[in-house]
């Protein structure tokens, strides 16, 4: 179902039925291309997978376009109900499967799409909410900068708070440059333990592609997951291992899925998902067997080849995504904020 809203600046389309993602296809990518949200978390095809997978309530999936029909903006969101009774206008992928998230506006544009997204929002076109709650944002996006002055000017009360890190590595143009940029015990470290595992084992590691059986490979990748630890066992249900296969094979179809195992000795005993995306390797999870060969370090073993493998394929950023694990640190990352936006029109907290 479309229907259109005109204001001043920009006309906004909605869809409340999935056969609008359908409908901007075409458009969606480009979009994400050319705005601050330009991650693997806001493409068409991760929003699409994720929406079949956890769709929980009522989509309103807005698209801001110019009179020459440019289309500058998206909003995608969903309203959600909580067991209270509360109304919260969401980002589709607002769970813990998605790291950054967005909305979507073309670089300049942002001003009058914000615009027409707050005149929505006071208006009957919008399912009715309580809270809009703008979860994962990014420190370097205006969402968390010019959105929130402007929805105060317009009479909304606002929060904005830190939700968690990213902790990122830029990477400089070789592997020794890149250890060199470490202190001297952990570059030792990494050094010691990539050539104990590589004397100690017969070591090989592979990225899958169209040439293996994903399936096969996914549920190897799920195996060592729930292996790893009890909380990754608990977490990857029958319901979330589904979601990791379709979102591997759409990735693998897009060119993003970087999903790299760790042999030694033959076996398979770690895996790293990791989505290649423009500039950037996002290692997004990883399993590893604790019973085979823990004394070689397998799981820091295959970080190291994946930042390694980074360098040689000249990105910029390899990209730990959420959480402040200590490893990631020894590893030389730095922290980016990521951040929560929430706008009422009553009091909060």
């Amino acid at each position: 179902m479309l229907k259109i809203l005109v204001g001043s600046r920009v006309r906004l389309e909605y869809f409340c039925e999935a056969k609008g993602f359908k409908n901007l296809q075409p458009e969606w990518n480009r979009l994400v291309q050319s705005s601050y949200a330009n991650t693997v978390f806001s493409t068409w095809e991760w929003q699409m997978t994720w929406w079949g997978h956890f769709a929980a309530g009522e989509l309103w999936l807005g698209a801001a376009r110019q009179d020459d029909g440019t289309l500058v903006g998206i909003f995608p969101c969903y309203r959600h109900i909580s067991d209270s009774g509360e109304r919260a206008l969401r980002l589709v992928g607002c769970a813990d499967v998605a790291d950054y998230l967005d909305i979507i506006v073309a670089k300049g544009q942002e001003s009058s799409v914000y615009q027409a997204f707050l005149d929505a929002l006071s208006s009957e076109s919008v399912p009715a909410w309580d809270m809009v709650d703008l979860c994962n944002i990014p420190e370097a996006s205006p969402t968390r900068t010019m959105l929130p002055e402007m929805a105060r000017a317009a009479g909304f009360q606002v929060v904005v708070r830190q939700e968690t890190v990213c902790p990122l590595i830029e990477l400089p143009a070789t592997w020794e440059a890149y250890l060199m940029s470490l202190d001297k015990k952990q570059r030792h470290e990494i050094r010691r333990k990539l050539r104990r595992a590589e004397t100690e084992a017969k070591l090989e590691w592979y990225i899958v592609d169209k040439r293996h059986h994903l399936r096969e490979e996914v549920e190897t990748f799920l195996y060592l997951h729930r292996l790893s630890r009890r909380d990754k066992a608990k977490f990857m249900d029958h319901h979330m291992s589904a979601f990791f296969h379709d979102l591997a094979r759409v990735m693998l179809e897009a060119g993003w899925l970087q999903l790299m195992h760790l042999k030694l000795d033959g076996q398979i005993e770690a895996s790293l998902l990791s989505f290649d995306y423009g500039d950037a390797i996002m290692l997004y999870n990883s399993g590893y067997n604790p019973m085979g060969h823990p004394h070689l370090s397998p799981g820091i073993v295959l970080t190291a080849i994946c930042i390694r493998h980074a360098i040689a394929l000249q990105k910029k950023v390899f990209d730990f995504l959420r959480g402040d694990e200590d490893y990631k640190y020894r590893f030389g990352a730095r922290d980016t904020r990521i951040y929560r936006v929430i706008l009422s029109q009553r009091a909060l907290p």
